[in-house]
């Protein structure tokens, strides 16, 4: 039997036009969401800072940029260029901050750290010489 184009309930050129307009409707939408590459640099910065564990370390500076990075992907939503570039730069720079104080304080703990051993390892040292 010969299958042709005749058995489908619609004709050919309503289900093409469909298609179509399926595809360009679906074309604005991913415009839309497109970021600026100042907001997709805030966005990674916050999310440096997150597993920098600036949570911990520095909360003020991460809280800020969290802050400054809502308001600009609000003021992108609303089309305000300006505003949301300075918003999303703000963010970036608290974020940077917060994640170099999380470092710093994790350094400081580390080196702490290692002067306490070093002071044990003299102090049994120094023991094992007088015995």
């Amino acid at each position: 039997m010969t299958v042709s184009f005749s058995y489908f309930r619609r004709p050919l050129h309503v289900m093409a036009a469909a298609v179509a307009t399926l595809a360009l409707a679906g074309e604005p939408a991913h415009a839309q969401s497109a970021l600026p590459p100042e907001l997709e640099a805030a966005v990674q910065a916050v999310q440096r800072a997150d597993q920098a564990d600036a949570d911990q370390y520095a909360p003020q500076p991460l809280e800020a940029a969290r802050q400054a990075l809502a308001q600009a992907q609000a003021a992108h939503a609303a089309r305000d260029k300006k505003d949301a570039l300075d918003l999303a730069l703000r963010a970036t720079v608290d974020a940077d901050l917060a994640r170099a104080r999380s470092l710093e304080a994790v350094a400081t703990a580390e080196v702490a750290q290692r002067k306490a051993e070093i002071a044990d390892l003299q102090r049994q040292i120094g023991g094992e010489g007088k015995r």
